[in-house]
């Protein structure tokens, strides 16, 4: 009933009778014409061919668009973005690392396309993966910070023992 009467008044200024009938009618004509589903799917892997079969209707009327690499200065971007809040010593071995991990991203891509040919096989690089690329960097520099403090706690507790024996047998 909200439905019917809410567009109401549109039914009438479309020249119809706002009969409930033809209130559903154009409502479900104005839906059909309006309404647009967008569904992201990578094609790495069987789940996409899994799911084409299980409904062939996704592929049937729908437009697939394949996206093109991101240009580097886009990856430089999103990468400084993401290593924004990493503690590094300067802003410019942010932006060295930045590049780096652009420049990795774009080489494997380009190694991807040599080994399609060699192999006919396909090696996707997908912006999730230079994501995964980034969040790899940051936890990695986690764990070898971390261990590096250990090291140099241990180290400095081994020093003081010595300086204490030192100083017990003088």
């Amino acid at each position: 009933d909200n439905v019917v009467n809410a567009i109401r008044a549109e039914v009438k200024a479309a020249g119809l009778l706002d009969t409930r009938d033809n209130c559903w009618d154009f409502f479900i004509n104005k839906v059909r014409d309006n309404l647009h589903l967008v569904l992201c799917m990578s094609p790495v892997g069987d789940a996409f061919r899994v799911r084409s079969r299980k409904f062939p209707a996704l592929c049937g009327c729908t437009a697939i668009n394949y996206f093109h690499p991101w240009p580097k200065d886009a990856l430089v971007s999103v990468a400084e973005k993401f290593l924004a809040d990493v503690e590094l010593t300067s802003d410019e071995i942010r932006s060295s690392c930045a590049q780096h991990m652009a420049f990795v991203h774009t080489s494997v891509g380009e190694t991807a396309i040599r080994y399609k040919a060699a192999e006919r096989r396909n090696v996707y690089t997908t912006p999730k993966s230079f994501l995964e690329l980034i969040m790899l960097y940051k936890s990695q520099l986690a764990d070898s910070r971390a261990t590096l403090d250990m090291l140099q706690n241990r180290l400095e507790s081994g020093l003081i023992k010595l300086k204490g024996s030192s100083a017990q047998v003088a």
